[in-house]
C-alpha cells in the first residue's frame, strides 16, 4: 500500500513537471511584454503613478484569479470528453449531447469559428514571444537594435525546421527550463517588491475598482493590454488529455500563479520607484550583470511557449481532419512510443511563413500586441457559450444556475473581447482576417463533404438488391479479398461496380469498409470493429476510431477474426473510388464555394497515407461526379 501511495506521489510530480514544460509556456512568458504595453496604449497612455500602477496590477491579478483559477481551473477543465480538453473535444461534448439540428449547426459553426481563432492565436504567439526575448539585447546593448529582427526571424526559421525531428528529446528539458523560469520571475519580482512593498495592496480589488472609475474610457482601453497576462489560459484546458487536471491545477495554484503574480507586482514596484523603467520594465527588473543570461533564459522559455503554440496547432488540426472540419494531409509521427507526437508538414510551413510574416510586417512586440487579443478573448467567449450547454445538459444544471455562471464570465470575456475591437485599426484586423478565411475554408469543406455524400448517396445502389442479382447471375469469383473503401454501407461503393464492369470479376471474399470518427476522443478495442455478414461471402465492416485515435487500418481489420472473418493482409486488396469533380449550376453550395471546395478536395492527402494503407495493395479507380 505504502509503495502504491509512493508511486503515485512520483507520477504526479513527473506529471507536474512534464505540464509546466508544456502546458503553461504561453501565460509564464506573458510578463515579458504585458505591463510595458498596459502603460504604451498611444492616445490614452495612463501616467505613472502609484494609484494608475496599483489599479493595473489589481486588474492582472483578478484576472489571473478570475479567468484562469476559477473559470478555466474550476469549471471548464471538469468538462472533459473523456479525460480530453480543448475546443475540439468541447464541440463534439457538446454536439452529442444536442438534439435538435438548429443548435447542432450553431454548436458546430461555434466550434470551427474557436479553433480558427485558435490557429490565429498560434500564429501570433510566437511572433511576440521570441520577438519581446529577443528585444531584450536592447537593454544590455543599444547598438544591437537593428539585429532584433534577423536574430528572431533565424530563431523562428530553426524552431520549425525542428518540427519534423519530433519534441521528444527537446520536451525532457521544457520542464526544467520552465523550472528555472518561474523561478527567476519570482525572484526578480520579490527583489523589486522589497524597495517598494506597498505595491501588495493591489490585491485587494478596490484598486481596480477606483482605476476603472477614475479612468474609465482610458480603463476600458487598458483591458486591451491587461488581457496579455491571461493569454495561454486556455492551454491549461486543451493540453488536460496529456497531463490530467490534478498536476495541472496544483502547478497552476501553488507554482505557476505565484511566481507571475510576484513579476508582475515586482515590475509595478520598479515603474512606482522609477518610471522611466517604462521602456522595459521586465528586463530592468534585472540587475547589469544578469541581462544577457536572463536574454538567454527568456529566449529559451519563449521558444518553449512556442513550441507549445505549434504542437497544439499540430493535434487541433488533426481533431479537425478527422471531425471531417479539413482536408486530409500528411501526418507523419515523430516518435514510436507517444501517439501524440506528430508532425503536419503542410500546417508547419503555413505557420512559418505567418509567423515571420507577421514578425517583418509588426517589426516589434508594441505593434504585434496591437494584434494579440482579438483571437484570445474571442475563444474564451465561444469557450464561455459551449461550457455553458455542457453544463446545463451533461451536468444537468438547471437554467438559473447554468445562466448565473454564463452571465458571470461573459461579462468579463465580453469586456476584454469590446476592448481588443479598439485595436482593429492598428493590427487587430489580421487575426479577425485569418479566422474569417480560415472559417470560409472549414465551413466551406464541411458543407461541401455533405453535399457530395448526398450525391454520391442518391446515386448508389442498394447493396442488398446488388448482393442478390450476384446470386443470381453469379459473376466469376477470384482468388483473395477485396476491400471496397465507402462513407455509405447501405449503397454499393462506386469502386466495387467499375471493377465488376471493367474486370468482369468479384473477389471470393467482398468487405464493404465504413470508416467513422466519432466524436469521442478514444474508441474502446471492443468497439472498434463490428462485422455483418450478408449472403455470398459478402461482409459489412465498420471501423469506429475516436478523434484523437490513430488510424492503421491493416492493423485493425485483424480484430474481424473475432467475428469469424480472417483478412490475409498479403492477399488482400483496398479498392478507393476516386471522384474526379466537377461544378455545375445546382443548387446545393454557391458556386464559388463549389470552386473552393473541388480546390480543397483536390489538394487532400490520399486516403493511403490518412489509415497507413500498404500503397502496393492500392487500387484507385476513378469517376466524374457531377457536383
Amino acid at each position: 500500500m505504502e509503495d502504491k501511495k509512493n508511486n503515485h506521489k512520483a507520477s504526479l510530480a513527473t506529471l507536474s513537471i512534464a505540464a509546466l514544460g508544456v502546458v503553461f509556456g504561453d501565460i509564464g512568458t506573458s510578463p515579458l511584454y504585458t505591463i510595458k504595453e498596459v502603460f504604451s496604449l498611444g492616445h490614452h497612455s495612463i501616467e505613472l503613478n502609484s494609484f494608475n500602477v496599483l489599479g493595473i496590477l489589481s486588474m492582472i491579478f483578478w484576472s489571473l484569479i478570475m479567468i484562469v483559477s476559477v473559470k478555466y481551473v474550476t469549471f471548464i477543465m471538469r468538462a472533459d470528453n473523456r479525460g480530453e480538453g480543448g475546443i475540439m473535444a468541447l464541440l463534439s461534448l457538446a454536439n452529442k449531447n444536442t438534439s435538435t439540428q438548429q443548435m447542432k449547426s450553431l454548436i458546430i459553426r461555434l466550434g470551427i469559428l474557436g479553433a480558427c481563432m485558435f490557429y490565429a492565436d498560434g500564429m501570433i504567439t510566437p511572433a511576440i514571444s521570441v520577438l519581446s526575448a529577443i528585444e531584450g539585447l536592447e537593454v544590455a546593448a543599444p547598438s544591437l537594435h537593428s539585429l532584433i529582427i534577423p536574430i528572431t526571424l533565424l530563431v523562428l526559421l530553426i524552431l520549425f525546421w525542428a518540427q519534423s525531428r519530433g519534441t521528444g528529446l527537446v520536451g525532457a528539458l521544457f520542464g526544467p527550463i520552465m523550472f528555472c523560469w518561474f523561478v527567476v520571475l519570482a525572484l526578480l519580482g520579490i527583489a523589486n517588491i522589497i524597495h517598494e512593498p506597498a505595491v501588495l495592496a493591489a490585491i485587494n480589488p478596490i484598486h481596480g475598482f477606483n482605476f476603472m472609475y477614475a479612468h474609465p474610457l482610458a480603463g476600458f482601453v487598458t483591458l486591451g493590454a491587461v488581457v496579455l497576462s491571461v493569454t495561454g489560459a486556455e492551454a491549461l484546458y486543451a493540453d488536460m488529455g496529456h497531463f490530467g487536471q490534478k498536476p495541472i491545477a496544483i502547478v497552476w495554484l501553488f507554482f505557476v500563479l505565484p511566481s507571475l503574480v510576484l513579476n508582475y507586482f515586482g515590475q509595478g514596484a520598479l515603474i512606482i520607484s522609477n518610471p522611466e523603467s517604462i521602456k522595459n520594465p521586465f528586463y530592468l527588473m534585472a540587475p547589469e550583470w544578469l541581462v544577457i543570461p536572463l536574454i538567454i533564459l527568456s529566449t529559451l522559455a519563449t521558444v518553449i511557449a512556442s513550441q507549445a503554440v505549434i504542437t497544439g496547432a499540430f493535434s487541433v488540426s488533426r481533431q479537425a481532419l478527422q471531425l471531417g472540419f479539413l482536408p486530409r494531409m500528411h501526418v507523419e509521427h515523430t516518435s514510436e512510443n507517444q501517439e501524440g507526437q506528430i508532425y503536419l508538414p503542410r500546417i508547419n510551413w503555413l505557420l512559418m511563413i505567418s509567423v515571420m510574416s507577421l514578425v517583418m510586417i509588426f517589426k516589434n512586440s508594441g505593434n504585434l500586441a496591437a494584434a494579440y487579443g482579438i483571437a484570445v478573448t474571442g475563444n474564451m467567449v465561444i469557450t464561455t457559450f459551449l461550457a455553458g450547454f455542457v453544463f446545463h445538459k451533461v451536468w444537468n444544471w438547471n437554467l438559473t444556475k447554468t445562466i448565473s455562471f454564463m452571465a458571470v464570465f461573459l461579462i468579463i470575456d465580453l469586456a476584454f473581447f469590446s476592448a481588443n475591437i479598439l485595436k482593429i485599426p492598428d493590427g487587430g484586423w489580421f487575426p479577425l482576417l485569418i479566422g474569417i478565411i480560415l472559417f470560409i475554408l472549414m465551413t466551406t469543406w464541411k458543407k461541401g463533404r455533405a453535399a457530395l455524400y448526398k450525391i454520391l448517396k442518391g446515386e448508389a445502389i442498394e447493396i442488398n438488391s446488388f448482393i442478390s442479382s450476384i446470386g443470381a447471375n453469379p459473376p466469376p469469383r477470384v482468388e483473395g479479398t477485396a476491400i471496397f473503401m465507402t462513407p455509405n454501407p447501405e449503397g454499393v461503393p462506386h469502386a466495387l461496380l467499375h471493377n465488376l464492369k471493367h474486370n468482369k470479376v468479384i473477389h471470393e471474399k467482398v468487405i464493404i469498409l465504413t470508416v467513422m470518427f466519432m466524436d469521442y476522443p478514444h474508441s474502446l478495442t471492443k468497439d472498434l470493429v463490428t462485422v455483418e455478414k450478408l449472403p455470398y461471402e459478402f461482409y459489412k465492416v465498420t471501423v469506429k476510431y475516436g478523434f484523437k485515435d490513430e488510424p492503421n487500418l491493416p492493423k485493425d481489420l485483424a480484430l474481424c477474426a473475432k467475428n469469424g472473418v480472417n483478412i490475409d493482409p498479403m492477399n488482400s486488396s483496398y479498392f478507393i473510388g476516386k471522384e474526379i469533380l466537377l461544378a455545375t449550376p445546382k443548387e446545393n453550395m454557391n458556386y464559388w464555394r463549389k470552386k473552393l471546395f473541388i480546390g480543397l478536395f483536390r489538394s487532400a492527402e490520399t486516403i493511403t497515407n490518412q489509415f497507413k494503407l500498404p500503397p502496393n495493395r492500392v487500387v484507385e479507380l476513378g469517376s466524374q461526379v457531377l457536383f
